[in-house]
């Protein structure tokens, strides 16, 4: 087991390792920013190194500074939570040759299904359900204009090198082409230094559905069940649940199968999610894997009774996966996601929490690296918490997030708590009845739509 692990991340996710750590008795190193010195995951590791000024590209995605801190601090493992460095694998080939671990996948799984189109031919070849489209990249709007001419409209321009929904546009017929593909191509170069753009058949309301795989390098894959997806905000989940509340069991096995299938040809080690559209009529088929931790991997962690974090660091040091291939699932969990951002406009609002007060009581769960009196920086995620709540069956777990909202008190910037206790109420969600397109009908049919300034 290792003995110290630097955590190449911030926030809650920093933080949630380094709780991980503790109950595994391992000592902790976090690095930071200059605008993260008050974190509270700079507060409870064991050692802190600042390293860099706030802007992401001279701190959190400085390679060599990290790596110095490694080195410094004598740590002989590190983990990158998710975002960031998350699925870079020449930094993880890197951290290889300064004889530093890597909790995470290998290289190579990264690099494979981090391209969008050949992890879409892998999963064909592995005889997993895909989207029809582009087999490879479009080389212009010309190809893509051709190729969605075969797969028929609408279609999803996507960015080969990247997700999150980054270099991303839906397209409704022939004369929108060009100009999306354009969009798209120049907004993946930006956010991925890749401007390849490939192009899938686009389901108008399909449910988004993933499932968590773990991995052990002894070649043993299981999964944990799945989670549903579908609240999301321009292709950025909002709520997630487990399990979902549509699949049957054999639909449920049918899918878990199918993730499992796609980790062993690529040979998957550590923790991984495999990200599914589920249409109408049943019919699943692979979007895309993430190679890292995800955000909502606590609901997973809840109804399992899992560490997932826990597992990744066990894995990565070698050890074998003792879990059923099957993981059994108890109850029902939800997850908000708390933004620090105005819920009319969906933008960011930075600045001094003066008063905060965070749910407790039977069933809750708060992941989070604020306090009171805590500066939110200008230059990050807005994500500021994530509030789980767990019931026997959907409706308590419904019913306790509600009582936790209410109890949420954040107070000196806006936040997301309001927006998300009336998606509690609302009725479609309350019955099962959702989509990727929930939050549009949602918006549309109150006054939370974002305001345009003049």
């Amino acid at each position: 087991m290792f003995e110290k692990i630097l955590i190449a991340n911030r926030g809650e996710i920093a933080l949630r390792v380094i709780q991980a750590c503790r109950e595994l008795e391992i000592a902790t190193v976090a690095v930071h920013s200059t605008a993260d010195a008050d974190s509270l995951h700079v507060t409870y590791a064991d050692e802190a190194v600042c390293i860099g000024p706030p802007g992401s590209s001279d701190s959190y995605l400085n390679v060599s500074s990290i790596i110095a801190a490694a080195e410094i601090t004598g740590a002989d493992a590190v983990h990158p939570g998710y975002g960031f460095l998350a699925e870079n694998a020449a930094f993880a080939e890197v951290l290889g040759e300064c004889n530093l671990k890597w909790i995470g996948p290998s290289p190579g799984s990264i690099r494979l299904m981090g391209d969008k189109t050949k992890a879409r031919q892998t999963a064909a070849d592995a005889g997993v359900p895909v989207l029809p489209g582009s087999r490879e990249p479009l080389a212009d709007a010309a190809e893509a204009e051709r190729s969605a001419n075969e797969v028929g409209y609408p279609v999803i321009l996507k960015a080969a090198a990247g997700g999150g929904g980054r270099g991303m546009r839906i397209v409704q017929n022939a004369a929108e082409l060009e100009g999306q593909f354009n969009t798209a191509s120049e907004e993946a170069l930006k956010a991925f230094g890749d401007g390849s753009i490939y192009l899938e058949r686009y389901l108008v309301e399909p449910r988004h559905i993933e499932f968590q795989v773990l991995g052990d390098r002894h070649g043993k894959v299981i999964q944990l069940g799945e989670r549903e997806c579908s609240i999301q905000r321009r292709h950025q989940k909002l709520i997630e649940e487990a399990p979902s509340p549509v699949l049957t069991p054999l639909l449920r096995d049918e899918m878990g199968a199918a993730a499992v299938r796609l980790a062993e040809v690529v040979g998957y080690e550590n923790a991984g999610t495999v990200e599914f559209l589920l249409d109408h009529d049943g019919r699943f088929y692979f979007m895309e894997m993430n190679t890292r931790i995800q955000v909502e991997h606590p609901v997973t962690e809840v109804v399992t009774g899992q560490d997932l974090v826990k597992w990744q660091i066990r894995l990565a040091a070698g050890e074998r996966l003792s879990l059923p291939e099957t993981v059994p699932v108890k109850g029902h969990a939800i997850e908000c996601r708390i933004n620090a951002e105005d819920p009319k406009r969906f933008t960011p609002s930075p600045g001094r929490i003066e008063s905060y007060h965070q749910p407790g009581g039977p069933g809750i769960r708060v992941d989070t690296h604020v306090y009171g009196g805590y500066f939110i920086p200008p230059h990050y995620d807005s994500l500021i918490a994530k509030v789980v709540a767990y019931g026997e069956d959907r409706e308590e777990a419904i019913v306790r997030m509600e009582r936790a909202l209410e109890f949420f008190v954040v107070e000196g910037v806006e936040t997301s708590i309001a927006l998300h206790r009336r998606i509690m109420r609302d009725a479609r969600f309350r019955s099962g009845n959702i989509s990727t397109r929930f939050m549009e009908r949602f918006l549309e049919s109150s006054d939370e739509r974002p305001r345009v300034e003049a």
